[in-house]
């Protein structure tokens, strides 16, 4: 098995970048490691100011900011990739459609990344585990980010070191696609 090409885009006395740094290591994963210091080339300081570290695994943008060594692994293994469900847009839900059940409910679950739970075939749950609270509040607003260009709200419980996401169509009291296309974003965005 060859191993995966990485590259972090860091700055010099970056605390975050030396937490992704050692987060790398200890993921153990099979890397080739590219380290870029962005302060070295005018065009990546534009770039990316002080939204470092990025980490870019086999071209694709992975991880921004924090680094989690688990995450990475399964990232790296190719079962951390963000669903294709990312890509899609939330559509509204005009009410009167059924909501997801049984087979067709356990096939679009599948398409998510770990941690999520589809309770009672009515919602769709996972908390987020951060070291601190600044993190957890970081993720939060770019979770709102996302439902207001989506159009899509979910219920977020922000608590110190984590936060915890909870998704359904409240117009069908259940779950539609646009559910799982939300949380797939949300995802997306570690």
């Amino acid at each position: 098995m060859r191993p995966v090409a990485v590259t972090i885009y860091t700055r010099r006395d970056c605390s975050l970048c030396d937490k992704a740094k050692a987060a790398i290591a200890q993921s153990g994963a099979a890397i080739h490691l590219t380290e870029i210091d962005i302060d070295a080339d005018p065009e990546l300081r534009r770039r990316y100011t002080n939204d470092v570290p990025v980490v870019v695994i086999d071209g694709a943008e992975a991880f921004r900011h924090r680094v989690d060594a688990a995450a990475f692994a399964e990232w790296v293994r190719g079962t951390g990739q963000p669903s294709a469900l990312a890509g899609e847009t939330c559509v509204p839900c005009r009410g009167g459609v059924p909501p997801l059940k049984g087979a067709e409910l356990s096939t679009m679950a599948s398409e998510l990344r770990g941690g999520w739970q589809v309770i009672d075939e009515h919602h769709l749950e996972k908390t987020f585990h951060f070291p601190d609270f600044a993190q957890g509040l970081s993720f939060t607003n770019a979770v709102g980010a996302i439902a207001e260009r989506e159009g899509h709200h979910p219920d977020i419980h922000l608590a110190w070191g984590r936060v915890r996401i909870t998704i359904w169509t409240h117009k069908i009291d259940g779950l539609t696609r646009s559910d799982f296309v939300l949380a797939a974003k949300i995802d997306a965005i570690l």
